[in-house]
């Protein structure tokens, strides 16, 4: 397929039963686990460094993924490493940084180097998490920069798997 690409040798490895959007492209270092999506218009360029993609996580329409690379100041850059069943909304823009398991990230969102987002984090649409800061799990975070709003609810936090089953529903029926 011409929207996957390899790069300097690095091939990307996608499982099985993931759905990729013709107009989306993906390159070089990635690897994305069984049952996700990428939706039209998503670039995953994995070309200075790794990305990982886990199972059932959803990347929505015109999503931007990229990496640092290594250097002396920095030896293993910032690679991008993203959970399984996380929820990227659409045009959300992550760099170097870490999404764990069950988050959502809101439309517009912009997520910079050595950002940690634990598990069971929302992440408010048009926000903006700076380079190196941690998101705790169980909240709600607004803003640019992006603060602490309040502690999530437990119907919150049953949506993540919600919305990545809703995603991995929707990708199958594309699939087929």
């Amino acid at each position: 397929m011409q929207n996957i690409q390899h790069f300097q040798n690095q091939h990307p490895q996608i499982g099985e039963e993931v759905y990729i959007h013709p107009s989306a492209s993906v390159i070089g270092d990635v690897q994305i686990g069984k049952n996700s999506s990428i939706w039209p218009g998503t670039v995953i360029r994995g070309d200075v460094n790794c990305i990982r993609i886990g199972e059932g996580t959803n990347l929505q329409d015109l999503s931007m993924l990229h990496v640092s690379h290594k250097s002396s100041w920095q030896p293993d850059g910032s690679p991008l490493i993203i959970g399984n069943h996380v929820t990227i909304g659409h045009q959300v823009l992550l760099h170097g940084c870490t999404i764990e398991d069950e988050s959502l990230i809101g439309m517009g969102s912009i997520v910079m180097d050595q950002v940690v987002v634990q598990k069971h984090v929302m992440l408010a649409a048009g926000s903006l998490v700076p380079e190196g800061k941690v998101l705790e799990s169980g909240y709600l975070y607004l803003g640019r920069p992006a603060k602490r709003v309040r502690p999530l609810t437990e119907d919150e936090i049953a949506h993540f798997m919600y919305s990545a089953n809703h995603y991995i529903k929707l990708k199958n029926q594309y699939l087929t």
